[in-house]
């Protein structure tokens, strides 16, 4: 039937030809336990960790991050001299802009967050005490103290 000869029927089933019946258990022969020859694959293939921060990267694109680091901190350094350089020759022209005080402040307090330099804020004390709006002026003092505070407590540690 099925296309089979129907004399198959007759002779004596073999293991491998027998078809267990629907839900019939099958037990099945346990697993050799010799596993030392994907051992030895595993063990001589390269691993390389899974990680989303590209940490796999090879000796050569640490080199070039390094050359690359190494670039964008002597950029950062010349911008730093550069701002450096633009803040001492802005210091005395400061005076000379057609600035309101509180723009005037503004400036001044630029230039002391950007320098780190204290010896601007007796200018900028001066410049706020021009401030006529009472609430401008309360604020402007308010952020010279703030950076007297910064300064005093750089020093002291």
């Amino acid at each position: 039937m099925f296309g089979k000869d129907d004399d198959s029927q007759d002779q004596p089933a073999t293991q491998d030809s027998v078809q267990p019946s629907f839900g019939q258990t099958i037990t099945m022969p346990a697993p050799t336990t010799d596993n030392s020859a994907a051992t030895d694959e595993v063990a001589t293939s390269p691993t390389v960790p899974a990680d989303d921060n590209n940490e796999n990267v090879t000796t050569e694109d640490n080199v070039a991050d390094d050359a690359s680091k190494a670039a964008a901190a002597s950029g950062n350094d010349d911008l730093l001299k550069i701002k450096q350089s633009a803040l001492q020759n802005l210091a005395p022209l400061v005076g000379q802009l057609d600035q309101t005080p509180e723009e005037k402040f503004k400036t001044t307090m630029m230039m002391i967050q950007a320098g780190d330099d204290a010896t601007l804020i007796q200018t900028a004390y001066d410049t706020a005490n021009q401030i006529t709006d009472e609430k401008i002026r309360a604020q402007a003092l308010l952020d010279i103290v703030n950076e007297i505070n910064y300064f005093t407590q750089q020093h002291n540690s």
